[in-house]
């Protein structure tokens, strides 16, 4: 009973939830993945491969957006977002072939970071 209930909340907040603050607690859940595996890494080392998946897939999603003829940012902000975008899928590559605790605080903090631009806060 409880699962159907969170589902049904889940549903409803993903169509009122604004763009910006969507996509800000989706860099936000990808930064605690990271975090939580950083944090226990000797226990949740393995868990690696599927958080850099999410985290890409995330990536992926804003670098096809701001490459986009229709996206709406300014040319820099684009720009910017393009950058650090393959920046993040570089580390997330070189993650992939030697898996280290220490890589994961750049990931990490970029998505920090992010997130709280989105929201409009300093820092998240």
């Amino acid at each position: 009973m409880y699962h159907q209930g969170a589902q049904a909340y889940q549903q409803v907040a993903r169509k009122t939830e604004a763009p910006r603050d969507r996509e800000a607690n989706l860099l936000s859940r990808a930064a605690a993945n990271l975090q939580l595996i950083h944090d226990a890494w000797d226990l949740k080392q393995e868990s690696l491969p599927e958080a850099l998946l999410y985290n890409r897939r995330i990536w992926n999603i804003f670098l096809t957006s701001v490459t986009r003829e229709d996206n709406p940012l300014p040319a820099q902000v684009r720009q910017n977002i393009a950058n650090l975008g393959l920046f993040v899928m570089n580390e997330t590559r070189e993650l992939h072939m030697e898996p280290s605790q220490a890589k994961l605080l750049p990931l990490i903090n970029i998505n920090r970071q992010l997130a709280a631009g989105l929201r409009g806060a300093e820092e998240a």
